[in-house]
């Protein structure tokens, strides 16, 4: 498995468990390249299999946010 998807999977556990709520902001991607010790493709990466899913979504300018509806039956 590439570690973007790891990433992600992590990523969609939190957000499925409702460790991450809905509207919350994802930490910037300096702050998971730091946490995760993963490179700024392995962050991207990972924004877009969660975007493609839409459990997250962008917004020009603010930052990554938890979408209002994840939908928890989404495949990993």
């Amino acid at each position: 498995m590439a570690k973007f998807d790891d990433l992600a999977a992590s990523l969609r556990h939190m957000i499925q468990s409702g460790q991450l709520r809905p509207g919350e902001q994802l930490p910037s991607t300096a702050q998971f390249i730091q946490r995760y010790q993963v490179s700024y493709g392995t962050v991207r990466g990972a924004m877009l299999v969660l975007k493609a899913q839409d459990l997250v979504e962008g917004r020009q300018g603010v930052g990554v946010f938890v979408t209002d509806r994840p939908d928890a039956s989404r495949p990993a």
